[in-house]
């Protein structure tokens, strides 16, 4: 009877008795309505909107792996299944009521559903086949058989995949080693076994917040070391067996570059077998600046180049099944990276959709793709392939879906070259489209962007399309009556004149935009609004600008931090006052550690050494620095070396300072105001971006949880220690060290007493 007079009482509400009704006057009662309102709005939303659930279920599942990778630990990730679980229960429930909510009960039943298998899914894979790394780094001598080869001419080095042992415990591993390429013997291919003397170091986490996790990369990859070898290495049993897939891919590959010499060749030999070693790094730079990258990776451009001639050139009833046998192989011989098997399967689907007359270029096409990749590489999801290659297409499939475009583009009777020009303006919309689309997501790993990109694609598309993959392939195909030279020379050609407009495009001002590291919630921001905007239908899919505008506004109010300490403590970045130049404290314009601060920094001129800085004083062992900051003196005190000092003299110059960094183990007697930066504190914490002004302290350990590739540096003994002058058991100062410090005041500061060591302290003025 209760439950009668409630619907009644719901039912009179919504035909319009008066408000003044007893019953609506209790707030269990208003509450209820309420709810029941807002569940109304939102399925009269559902419904009207008009939306492909298969792209959703695509969103939900990737949102599930992005959470595994996001939250902390296994109680948060079996918290987040048991919430969708108990969502599907609540939807299985609900439809036990005939015509209630029909499109929210669906919703309530398969979207958490998905979401709960996404982060099951990447929980498996990181079970079955994550390899913890080696505990130290080490020199060992290793005997193992040959998984991979790649060689890289470019470098002058091979790099070698080896399952091994470890040394010491006799776990199986998996290692890659570089080696130099003019000492590796003849012989060495994938099943071979060799013998090699090699420094190994544990796959290296972030070196800063923000910066490129290759232990994430490697954990997924299987490997549990990388390194290079110290000397030649030895043929101990050459492969048996008739030549696999990877050895007929480097056969093409050193075919073509005997064909071709340098770059050029490099090139035409990722787009033959997908070995990119041969490209020059300037040139691939300049590729990278002038949005041209993509075509290196053989992806949806060269799949579907190669599908669609077989297709053409077979007849009907045989050309589907011609197309794909010549599809899959071409995957598989270019090494069936990510975008290449997303451009595979699509490229199936499309033929399937061909062959049941069926609309080939669908949004539904690209989730039954993403779904098919995320369930064999659910790691994929949270690295810039995947995002750019599955987002490139979803611009493109959004685009070419709405009705404007539909109405520009449909068939009507009009001269050659007014068809031809909108054609061409329909190609200068899409690329435009598809740099919007990738500009976060090449911000958010490259902390970099071009705008050119669009201009340049508008050429070398075409070009690579039609001219110089149709010119490798008749080559290759020539050459096996010796008659290919003057194909591989036109050939040279056309790529001579891509790598020309690469370059051209890259050198053009403003080409390359800079900026600081994107935190993830804006980044989250823009990949909900872009996804909204490309998978909703009508005006809703406008609400999709309020995510974008609003990580808009946090890209304009991003803070370069003050300080970059990499978790090591032997590289230092400090950004001058007004963010124009950074001061590193080693020269390291030419390595991976002096590329990683300045792009972190959002920074493209050269780093000044900070020894030549006129604000810092430096010793042979320690650099003084005073920074202003948030209205404030910052004082400073960087270690430049591990050279012993005088222990009196070091903890006379840390009580002046209000931060002391080192890449060394500082005793307890050094107490700096604020932060105490040294291996204590790094090995827990990893690398710092520090914000002065804000007294916030950005850390690589709080990303990581409790991942298999993270793990906290053990602290060594004292009989370990014993090499370092100073060992220490505290990270931290007198002050707090966690992300929300307060800053001390400025007290003022006097000159240390003297002391004696066999190296000198600067101490700070």
């Amino acid at each position: 009877m209760a439950r009668m007079a409630s619907d009644a009482t719901f039912a009179g509400v919504e035909g319009g008795v008066a408000p003044e009704s007893a019953a609506l006057q209790h707030g269990h009662w208003r509450s209820r309505y309420r709810l029941s309102s807002g569940l109304e709005a939102l399925e009269r939303f559902l419904a009207s909107a008009g939306f492909d659930r298969a792209p959703w279920l695509a969103v939900a599942f990737a949102a599930g792996i992005a959470a595994w990778f996001e939250l902390a630990n296994a109680r948060q990730w079996l918290a987040l299944v048991a919430a969708c679980l108990g969502l599907m229960l609540t939807g299985a429930a609900a439809m036990r009521r005939d015509g209630w909510f029909p499109f929210l009960r669906l919703a309530l039943l398969v979207a958490p559903g998905a979401v709960a298998l996404g982060c099951l899914t990447v929980w498996a894979k990181s079970a079955m086949v994550g390899a913890p790394a080696i505990s130290r780094p080490m020199v060992a001598e290793l005997t193992g058989a040959v998984l991979g080869r790649e060689d890289r001419p470019a470098e002058d080095r091979v790099r070698l995949l080896l399952a091994t042992r470890e040394p010491g415990t006799g776990r199986a591993i998996v290692v890659r080693v570089n080696v130099p390429g003019r000492t590796m013997p003849e012989g060495i291919a994938e099943g071979a076994t060799i013998r090699l003397r090699a420094r190994l170091m544990p796959p290296s986490p972030p070196m800063l917040p923000g910066s490129y996790d290759f232990a994430r990369t490697a954990w997924f990859a299987g490997l549990a070391a990388t390194g290079s070898a110290l000397g030649d290495p030895v043929l101990v049993a050459p492969a048996s067996g008739n030549a696999g897939l990877a050895r007929l891919q480097r056969r093409l590959s050193d075919h073509v570059h005997s064909r071709l010499a340098g770059s050029p060749g490099g090139v035409a030999a990722a787009f033959a077998s997908g070995d990119r070693g041969g490209i020059a790094q300037a040139d691939e730079d300049a590729m990278r600046d002038a949005g041209l990258t993509h075509l290196l990776s053989v992806s949806g451009l060269h799949v579907s180049a190669v599908i669609a001639v077989i297709y053409f050139v077979a007849i009907r009833l045989l050309a589907a099944g011609a197309a794909a046998g010549a599809g899959v192989g071409y995957t598989l011989l270019t090494g069936a990276e990510v975008p290449t098997v997303r451009s595979c399967i699509g490229a199936l689907l499309v033929l399937l959709a061909l062959a049941l007359g069926r609309e080939p270029l669908s949004l539904r096409l690209l989730a039954v793709a993403a779904i098919c990749v995320m369930l064999l590489w659910p790691e994929a999801v949270v690295g810039p392939s995947f995002q750019m290659s599955f987002g490139a297409v979803l611009a493109i499939v959004a685009l070419h879906g709405c009705d404007p475009v539909r109405r520009f583009l449909a068939p009507r009777d009009e001269a050659w070259w007014a068809r031809g020009g909108r054609q061409l303006a329909m190609l200068l919309l899409t690329g435009f489209v598809i740099e919007l689309a990738l500009l976060p997501i090449g911000l958010f790993h490259f902390h970099k962007t071009g705008f050119y990109g669009a201009f340049a694609n508008v050429i070398a598309i075409p070009l690579t399309t039609f001219v110089t993959m149709p010119l490798i392939g008749l080559a290759l195909v020539l050459d096996v009556v010796g008659a290919g030279a003057p194909a591989w020379w036109l050939c040279g050609k056309s790529l001579d004149l891509l790598l020309a407009l690469a370059h051209w495009t890259a050198s053009r001002p403003g080409a390359v935009t800079r900026l600081p590291a994107m935190g993830d919630w804006a980044f989250a921001l823009f990949l909900l609004g872009a996804l909204w905007l490309a998978l909703w239908r009508g005006r809703a899919r406008l609400l999709g600008l309020l995510p974008v505008l609003v990580a808009t506004i946090t890209l304009a109010t991003l803070r370069v931090p003050d300080l970059l300490i990499s978790g090591d403590g032997h590289h230092v970045g400090i950004v001058e006052s007004g963010g124009d130049r950074l001061l590193m404290l080693r020269d390291s314009r030419d390595s991976f550690a002096g590329e990683t601060l300045t792009e972190l920094a959002g920074m493209s001129g050269e780093a000044v050494p900070l020894a030549q800085w006129p604000g810092a004083r430096c010793s042979p062992e320690f650099c003084s620095v005073a920074l202003r900051r948030g209205g404030r003196d910052w004082h400073l005190l960087i270690g430049r070396n591990k050279a012993p000092v005088a222990e009196r003299e070091l903890a006379a110059a840390c009580d002046l300072s209000d931060i002391v960094i080192a890449d060394r183990w500082l005793p307890q007697s050094c107490r700096p105001r604020w932060l105490k930066a040294d291996r204590t504190l790094l090995d827990r914490t990893g690398g710092l971006a520090i914000d002065l002004e804000r007294g916030r302290i950005a850390t690589v350990a709080e990303d990581q949880g409790a991942h298999g590739w993270w793990r906290k540096k053990a602290r060594p003994s004292r009989s370990r220690a014993s090499h370092s002058p100073h060992p220490n058991t505290e990270g931290a100062g007198r002050g707090p060290v966690s992300s929300a410090a307060p800053l001390s005041t400025d007290p003022s500061l006097t000159p240390p007493t003297g002391g004696k060591g066999a190296g000198s302290v600067i101490a700070p003025q």
